[in-house]
């Protein structure tokens, strides 16, 4: 995937989670930012990072956040990317087998996943979640607490039991990773709610991406520490 112009600029506060003030050209300008995410370690003062003008000039935020540097890295922030990527990735991977059917958002019980699929002897629901915090050159998910995360593992085991096929897919949304976990120390329950999932059948993938600040796209899995 490819973003349009975007920019460079100097990150300087996050007044809210939605909102970012950067310092573009000289100037102080407000920035929507796609990714409701602590993102603590990642958006301090004075961080490069890259944001993309919009082409609405009745928006009342110009500019959106899209990614940040930290050292050597170029990390995405948008949240709306990893279901991009992983379409992309199912399109030009065979991981599921031959797919007659690529479905963005189907509900099932509480839940709305990101994608239903279905091959010729398969019916499949998968969840994807974008990867942004690292430590020490490891990925992490989450960066906060998320019942909605841990919600999505629970209802996966549900349609394993209901005879589907089930995946929760993370997008690791930076270079140089290697190995991903769930971040106990943040949250907890959602360590254990993926450990009971993968005890239940359901599949984890965690797949890699090659980033720069105006592109992106999947490369090799990554390895997955549960323990």
């Amino acid at each position: 995937m490819r973003y349009a112009d975007i920019e460079q600029a100097v990150f300087l506060c996050r007044p809210n989670r939605f909102v970012a003030e950067v310092l573009l050209g000289g100037e102080t300008v407000v920035c929507h930012v796609k990714n409701t995410g602590r993102m603590h370690e990642l958006l301090l003062p004075g961080t490069a990072v890259y944001v993309q003008k919009s082409t609405n000039p009745n928006r009342r935020t110009p500019y959106t956040l899209i990614a940040a540097e930290k050292g050597e890295r170029i990390i995405n922030i948008d949240s709306s990317a990893p279901n991009v990527l992983f379409g992309e990735w199912l399109r030009k991977k065979d991981y599921f087998g031959k797919l007659t059917l690529i479905q963005p958002e189907k509900t099932f019980g509480a839940s709305r996943f990101d994608y239903y699929l279905e091959s010729e002897s398969e019916r499949i629901f998968v969840e994807v979640k974008g990867v942004t915090l690292e430590q020490d050159g490891h990925g992490f998910f989450p960066d906060a607490p998320t019942e909605r995360g841990v919600k999505h593992l629970y209802e996966l085991i549900s349609c394993r039991e209901q005879g589907y096929r089930a995946a929760v897919a993370f997008v690791v949304k930076m270079e140089g990773i290697d190995w991903f976990s769930p971040n106990e120390e943040t949250h907890p329950a959602f360590g254990a709610a993926l450990r009971a999932a993968q005890a239940a059948g359901v599949e984890i993938l965690v797949i890699g991406c090659r980033v720069g600040a105006d592109w992106m796209e999947t490369a090799e899995m990554i390895p997955l520490r549960l323990t």
